[in-house]
């Protein structure tokens, strides 16, 4: 069974920072570099939204302007993970982080972390 499960939420002060992993199971290391991988985050009353993504290679990334030069998305194949490096946290960071893993019509979701920013 193909699970993917994030943890390296927890409560940070603003200006600080946090390193996310979501780690797979039940996948090959092959089968687990062909996925595409990225980030959602959703606020209380917020709809989700992407907050990075990085191809299969981890040639290619791209994130929402709101993280652009303070978040980092990367990817270790050989350890079937892939990260989220969060510096410069600010309180709108807060919310439920889940990873996302896709590979042509199929999508497996984490479950979250929960990430919160506050003094």
């Amino acid at each position: 069974q193909v699970q993917f499960v994030e943890s390296g939420g927890g409560l940070v002060q603003p200006g600080g920072s946090l390193r996310l992993s979501c780690a797979a199971s039940g996948v090959s290391e092959f089968t687990f570099s062909r996925y595409t991988m990225s980030w959602y985050r959703q606020a209380p009353g917020k709809e989700r939204e992407l907050v990075a993504i990085i191809t299969s290679a981890g040639g290619s990334t791209n994130y929402a302007d709101s993280v652009k030069g303070r978040f980092t998305i990367s990817r270790d194949n050989a350890k079937l993970t892939m990260y989220l490096q969060m510096n410069s946290l600010k309180p709108e960071d807060s919310a439920v982080y889940v990873c996302k893993a896709s590979l042509s019509s199929m999508a497996y979701w984490g479950k979250g972390t929960l990430v919160t920013v506050s003094s």
